[in-house]
């Protein structure tokens, strides 16, 4: 049987956090992760100041999932209270359509996934507080390509 592996290069000084636990490397490093693990890498972390629309609050939540296991429970009852009321007031299907996907990651345990749908709403979501999309639906944006959230197999 062959494991999938997954290669992260750091820069000095970069953080990772990896299962709950912040790591900082002191020079460029290259690490492998051999087995399931979910973290995130420091440059996909949102500060709480910048969890200013919707969409961003739900990340936000999310997020404190991966980076602190032990608050984890309170994070997914909030993660509970919040999606209903955003299915509710969101009016375009997309969006209902990606938190729906995003419920059924977080009940699989695929909190990186869910990570990663939510930020390529981001777009969707600038255009809709902008104006730009006639479905009035609360929401912000910035680039979705790259992937915020990650776990190896």
């Amino acid at each position: 049987m062959t494991k999938n592996t997954l290669k992260l290069s750091l820069k000095p000084n970069e953080k990772l956090y990896l299962n709950g636990a912040v790591i900082r490397v002191d020079r460029k490093v290259t690490l492998e992760l051999l087995n399931d693990v979910q973290f995130l890498l420091e440059n996909h972390v949102l500060q709480p100041e910048d969890a200013s629309t919707p969409l961003r609050q739900l990340y936000f939540i999310l997020q404190v999932m991966l980076m602190n296991p032990q608050g984890a429970v309170e994070a997914c009852e909030m993660f509970r209270r919040s999606l209903p009321l955003m299915l509710a007031n969101f009016t375009d299907e997309r969006i209902r359509t990606a938190l729906k996907n995003v419920d059924r990651m977080v009940g699989e345990d695929k909190v990186f996934d869910a990570l990663r749908a939510i930020r390529a709403l981001y777009p969707l979501e600038k255009a809709i507080l902008s104006g730009a999309e006639t479905d009035a639906s609360p929401v912000q944006a910035e680039d979705a390509k790259r992937p915020l959230a990650m776990g190896a197999h």
